[in-house]
C-alpha cells in the first residue's frame, strides 16, 4: 500500500468540494472493499476523503416510498423495521451477503460502488481491461466459471458482486447524487454500466459526485424472494442470485418485477420474464417457461456454461418460494 493523505469533512458540500479537486482522490466509509483493493496494489488513492461524520445515517418513509442514507450499514438496513415490513426482499438480499462482521461495518452507498471480485482483476500480474484500459482481459480465455453470461463485451466478462444492488434494481430505486451542480437522481437500472468499450466505468457516476441516499418507491408487491446459489453457504458471493417481486391477487400475477446477480457487469433485468408472467396464474409450467425466456440469450465461456442451467433452475426456485 502506497502512502496517502487523509481527510475528514463534515458534510456533503464540504465531500463534493474536496473530491472535485483531486480527482485521483476517493471517499472512504466503512472501507470493506475498497481497503482491500489498496492493500493488494489494484488501486491507489493519493486522497482519502473519510464522510463517516456526513449526517446520512437516516432511514425514513413516506407515501412514496423508502429513503436508506448512503451511511447506513448494511445490517442496520436489513433489521430495519420499515424495510422488513415494506421491503422484506431488501431484507432478505442484505442478510445474504458477506458475513455478519462485514454487514457491520459495510455501508448502503459503499454496497453500491464495490468493485468486481474478478481474480483476474484482483491479481495485478494478470491482464485486465478494468483495472488497466486496453491491457486485455485474462478472463476471457482464463479461468471464468464466476463470470458473466450477458451483457459482457470482448473487453470484459466480469460480474458484479452485490446482492443488495440484485434487489434494489428489482424494487425499482433511485440513487440519489450531491455534485457541484446540486442534487440529481439516477434510476438505479441506469446507474451501473455494461463493459462495452469501458469496462474500468462501472458506473455513471460522474468525477466529484458523492451518493447521499437510495430511494425505493412504494409499491404494490406482495410477494417476494431473494435466492442465491453460491459455493458455500457463508461469506460466497452468488454464482447465481435472483430477486422476484410480484403483486398477485386470486392466484394471478399483476405485476412483477425480477433481476439477477452473478450473471452481468450489472444487476441484471428480466424485463421479458416481467412482461410473460402478467396476467398469468401461479403454476410450475408458467415458472418453467419465464425460466426459458429468461435465459435464452446467454452466452456461456469455457467453464460457465452450467450457469445456464443454474439460472433456469434458480428463477424457478425463487418464483416457487416467492408465491408459495
Amino acid at each position: 500500500m502506497i502512502n496517502f493523505e487523509y481527510t475528514r469533512v463534515n458534510s456533503a458540500k464540504a465531500a463534493v468540494a474536496a473530491k472535485s479537486k483531486n480527482v485521483a482522490a476517493q471517499f472512504i466509509a466503512g472501507g470493506t472493499n475498497l481497503v482491500d483493493l489498496m492493500k493488494k496494489g489494484v488501486t491507489a488513492p493519493q486522497r482519502l476523503i473519510d464522510i463517516n461524520a456526513l449526517p446520512l445515517k437516516d432511514i425514513s418513509s413516506d407515501a412514496k416510498g423508502l429513503s436508506i442514507g448512503t451511511l447506513v450499514p448494511n445490517s442496520v438496513a436489513a433489521e430495519n423495521k420499515l424495510v422488513l415490513e415494506k421491503y422484506p426482499l431488501l431484507a432478505m438480499a442484505l442478510n445474504a451477503g458477506a458475513s455478519a462482521q462485514l454487514r457491520n461495518m459495510a455501508t448502503v452507498g459503499g454496497n453500491i460502488m464495490q468493485r468486481t471480485r474478478c481474480p483476474y482483476f484482483y491479481d495485478i500480474t494478470m491482464p485486465c481491461n478494468k483495472r488497466i484500459p486496453q491491457s486485455g482481459c485474462g478472463a476471457m480465455e482464463g479461468y471464468n466459471r464466476m463470470h458473466a453470461i450477458f451483457g459482457a463485451s470482448d473487453k470484459c466478462i466480469a460480474v458484479h458482486p452485490s446482492d443488495m444492488c440484485v434487489a434494489l434494481a428489482a424494487l425499482n430505486a433511485t440513487v440519489v447524487i450531491s455534485g457541484t451542480k446540486g442534487e440529481k437522481k439516477i434510476p438505479f437500472a441506469n446507474f451501473h454500466r455494461l463493459p462495452g468499450d469501458t469496462p474500468e466505468l462501472d458506473n455513471n457516476l460522474q468525477t466529484g459526485e458523492l451518493i447521499t441516499a437510495v430511494h425505493i418507491p412504494a409499491n404494490r408487491f406482495n410477494r417476494s424472494y431473494y435466492l442465491k446459489v453460491r459455493d458455500r453457504l457463508s461469506y460466497a458471493f452468488a454464482l447465481v442470485s435472483v430477486a422476484v417481486a410480484l403483486e398477485v391477487t386470486d392466484g394471478s400475477i399483476r405485476s412483477a418485477s425480477i433481476a439477477m446477480g452473478g450473471v452481468a457487469h450489472k444487476p441484471w433485468r428480466l424485463t421479458e420474464v416481467e412482461k410473460y408472467l402478467i396476467g398469468k396464474s401461479i403454476t410450475a409450467n408458467v415458472f418453467k417457461e419465464a425460466a426459458e425466456i429468461g435465459m435464452k440469450n446467454a452466452k456461456t465461456y469455457q467453464h460457465n456454461q452450467f450457469k445456464v442451467k443454474m439460472g433456469k433452475s434458480a428463477i424457478v426456485e425463487a418464483l416457487t418460494k416467492a408465491t408459495s
